[in-house]
């Protein structure tokens, strides 16, 4: 991904509260296949292709396990779009997230999660609301 399409910052925001958002909890690995599901219907039912919508559940699936595997309580995923933009929140209470990361090393065992969410997506963004932790990708349709 070009450099001038990242954000990496931290910017504090309130999610929005659009009409036609979609919102799915998951706490377990267990749930991880149904939000595949989940985000792959939205994303079609948005008008992204299906090759996009495969992005998307690819980016979500990444930040998803991640919540499950370094913060307590699960989290949530807002699926919406905007004009010609698909957007999708990763909700959980860990903390903020490092964005702008290089890929690690092919012999490396963890790491890659931000590194593909940053490659797919058109836009990655680390919000701080009173909600917890944010993560909105955004994908052109």
């Amino acid at each position: 991904m070009a450099a001038d399409r990242r954000e990496t910052h931290t910017v504090a925001e309130e999610p929005p509260s659009t009409p036609g958002t979609d919102t799915m909890a998951y706490e377990v690995a267990a749930d991880l296949r149904a939000l595949r599901a989940f985000v792959c219907d939205g994303a079609t039912a948005r008008g992204l292709s299906a090759e996009r919508a495969e992005l998307l559940v690819l980016a979500v699936s990444e930040l998803a396990t991640n919540t499950l595997q370094h913060t307590t309580g699960g989290g949530r995923v807002r699926l919406w779009a905007e004009g010609d933009q698909v957007f999708c929140d990763v909700v959980d209470q860990g903390p903020a997230r490092v964005l702008g990361r290089d890929m690690p090393a092919a012999n490396a065992v963890r790491g890659r999660g931000l590194a593909i969410v940053e490659q797919v997506c058109d836009e990655v963004r680390v919000l701080t609301t009173g909600a917890g932790t944010v993560v909105r990708i955004r994908l052109s349709r």
